[in-house]
């Protein structure tokens, strides 16, 4: 499992309409090969950026899968124009977790 983390900063402005576009595109994330779950979390320091969150099956899913198909187009036709800046994304992989929640 691969977690995506995209570092999404907003136009002032645009926060309320950014967020309302990815609930909007959950569907377009679903229906993508690897795909798992997806969190969009926002910064509290700086209420202009957001976290992406987004659990794949691999990177290629993300990279190769999701970003050459058609939802990724319709992704960035929703979001795209409340980006200040584009994305800044990483993938990780857990090397040690742990977690007190049962």
């Amino acid at each position: 499992m691969i977690l995506e983390i995209a570092q999404i900063d907003i136009k002032p402005g645009f926060e309320a309409e950014f967020e309302d576009g990815v609930r909007r595109a959950t569907p377009l994330f679903m229906r993508a090969t690897g795909f798992q779950s997806f969190q969009l979390r926002k910064v509290v320091e700086r209420p202009q950026r957001y976290q992406l969150v987004v659990r794949w099956g691999s990177v290629e899913d993300h990279v190769v899968g999701f970003g050459g198909s058609k939802d990724f187009l319709a992704w960035r036709q929703l979001v795209g124009h409340c980006f200040q800046d584009l994305p800044y994304v990483e993938h990780s992989l857990e090397v040690v977790g742990w977690s007190k929640e049962a």
